[in-house]
C-alpha cells in the first residue's frame, strides 16, 4: 500500500512517519486483502495538533479518520482509533462489499460541481436596455467526474459512515434509480428516493 505522510506548515520526524506507516499497514492487513493508498496529513491549530487520515481501501471504498491531540502522536492515535472503531462496526459488511465488487455493474460516471454564490451583476445582452440583471443562481467554479456506484441502501449508509462524509449519491440496486443519502443535523441519516411510493 502506498502511504503518504505530510505536515501542513510543520516538520514531521522520521519516527512519526515510520509509526504512521507501520500502523496503517497493520490496519489494512487486518481488515482488507489489499488496500490501495492512504494519505495522512498533520497540522497545528493554536495549542493542539490535528491528524486527517484518508484510506482508499478498494474501488469506491474510502475511509476517513480525524483526530486531535496535544502532540502529533496523540492526534494520530485519535484519528486511527476513530477509523478502527468504524471498521470494527462494519467489519463483515466491508469484507462482503469488497468481495462482491467484481461481480457488480461498473459504476457510472457523473459530474461533480463546486458552486459559488453569484454576487456580481451582468448587463443585459441588448444594447438598448442597459439594466443590470442579477442572477439568482450560483456560478460553477470547479467540476470533476465522480463514480456513481450501484449499492443497496445499507451499503450506501456504510460508505457514508466510513468516509465520514455528509452526502452520498448512488444507484439503488433494487429500484435502479439514482438515490441520495445524507447526514442530517440531528445525526440521523436522510434518504432521498425518487421512486413513486
Amino acid at each position: 500500500m502506498q502511504i503518504s505522510v505530510a505536515g501542513k506548515q510543520i516538520d514531521l520526524s522520521d519516527a512519526l512517519k515510520h509509526r504512521v506507516t507501520g500502523h496503517l499497514d497493520r490496519l489494512a492487513d487486518k481488515y482488507f486483502d489489499r488496500a490501495l493508498e492512504a494519505q495522512v496529513t498533520f497540522s497545528r491549530a493554536r495549542s493542539f495538533f490535528t491528524c486527517d487520515i484518508n484510506l482508499h481501501a478498494a474501488r469506491g471504498l474510502t475511509l476517513r479518520g480525524e483526530g486531535e491531540g496535544t502532540d502529533a502522536h496523540g492526534a494520530f492515535d485519535d484519528a486511527a482509533e476513530h477509523m478502527a472503531r468504524r471498521l470494527r462496526r462494519y467489519r463483515e459488511r466491508v469484507n462482503d462489499h469488497i468481495r462482491t465488487l467484481p461481480r457488480r455493474k461498473s459504476p457510472e460516471m457523473g459530474r461533480s460541481y463546486i458552486l459559488r454564490p453569484a454576487d456580481d451583476t451582468e448587463r443585459a445582452p441588448n444594447g438598448a436596455a442597459r439594466e443590470a440583471i442579477t442572477h439568482a443562481y450560483a456560478t460553477i467554479v470547479a467540476e470533476r467526474t465522480a463514480e456513481i456506484a450501484t449499492l443497496s441502501v445499507s451499503e450506501a449508509v456504510m460508505r457514508l459512515d466510513l468516509a465520514a462524509s455528509t452526502l452520498l449519491m448512488f444507484r439503488n440496486s433494487i429500484s435502479e434509480q439514482i438515490n441520495v443519502i445524507y447526514r442530517r443535523q440531528d445525526g440521523n441519516i436522510g434518504w432521498l428516493d425518487p421512486t413513486p411510493g
